[in-house]
C-alpha cells in the first residue's frame, strides 16, 4: 500500500538571496556610483583634476578560492584597478593610467565574506538621518546645558555643546571636546562672521574671555594637535 504524498505545507524562502542580490547590486552599478560621486579630484591650487573612469575598472581573479583563504588565514578579495585620467588645466596636458584602488572583500555563496580566514556577515545599522538634531539637558544644580549634532551624509559627525561654564565645546566624530572658537577660527571664520551668525553670542564671548584670541594660523596649529 502506497501512502498518498502531500505538498509540504511551507516553503522556506532563500533567506540569503536579498544579501546576495544587493552585493551584485552593489558590483554592478553602486561601485560606480562611488567612484563617479568624488570624481575629480582637484588639487589645491586648481590646476590638477583626477578623473575617475569608474564605468571602466577591473577586478582581478581572486588569489585563493573560498576553503584556501580560510586555511591559510587569508581575505577571500580580489584587487581593484581603476582607469584614470590626469588633466593639467594650465597646460592642458592629458595623462591616463590603470590604478591599483585596493582588495575588494567578495561575498561567498553563503552571503558572507572570509576576512583573514574567519567568516564574517554584514549587520545592517540603524542611523540617525542627516540634519542638525539639537538637544537641552538640566542637571541637578537646575543649570540648563545645550547641544547639538551635525549629521552629514558623508563625513565627520560634529557635536556642539555648552558646559556649566557657559563656555562652548565641540567634538569631531565623538573624539575629545575642543574648543568650538579653535574649529570656526580654522575654517578661516572671523569673530565677526561669527558673532553676526549667532543668535546668543554672549556663549562665544564666554569663551573667547576664558581662552583669549586664535589666530587661524594657530587654531589650524591647534586642531591638528587635538586630532
Amino acid at each position: 500500500m502506497s501512502l498518498p504524498t502531500t505538498s509540504p505545507a511551507f516553503v522556506l524562502p532563500d533567506l540569503v538571496e536579498i544579501q546576495r542580490a544587493s552585493f551584485r547590486w552593489f558590483l554592478e552599478e553602486g561601485l560606480i556610483e562611488e567612484l563617479d560621486s568624488f570624481s575629480p579630484i582637484t588639487d589645491y591650487t586648481g590646476k590638477l583634476e583626477l578623473h575617475f573612469l569608474g564605468k571602466d575598472f577591473k577586478l582581478k581573479r581572486p588569489k585563493y578560492d573560498v576553503d584556501e583563504a580560510k586555511r591559510r588565514d587569508s581575505t577571500y578579495a580580489v584587487q581593484m584597478y581603476v582607469p584614470t585620467r590626469l588633466i593639467n588645466k594650465e597646460t592642458g596636458e592629458i595623462k591616463e593610467q590603470e590604478v591599483f584602488i585596493g582588495d575588494l572583500p567578495l561575498m561567498t555563496d553563503r552571503g558572507t565574506f572570509i576576512i583573514n580566514g574567519a567568516e564574517r556577515v554584514i549587520v545592517n545599522q540603524i542611523v540617525r538621518s542627516p540634519g542638525v538634531y539639537y538637544k537641552s539637558e538640566t542637571d541637578k544644580n537646575g543649570r540648563r546645558a545645550y547641544n547639538a549634532s551635525l549629521i552629514p551624509n558623508r563625513g565627520a559627525w560634529l557635536k556642539f555643546e555648552t558646559d556649566k561654564n557657559d563656555l562652548v565645546w565641540v567634538r569631531i566624530d565623538k573624539t575629545r571636546k575642543l574648543s568650538a572658537q579653535v574649529l570656526l577660527k580654522a575654517l578661516g571664520l572671523s569673530d565677526g562672521e561669527i558673532f553676526d551668525a549667532l543668535r546668543h553670542p554672549e556663549y562665544f564671548q564666554k569663551t573667547i574671555e576664558k581662552e583669549g584670541q586664535f589666530g587661524e594660523e594657530e587654531a589650524l596649529m591647534e586642531l591638528y594637535r587635538k586630532l
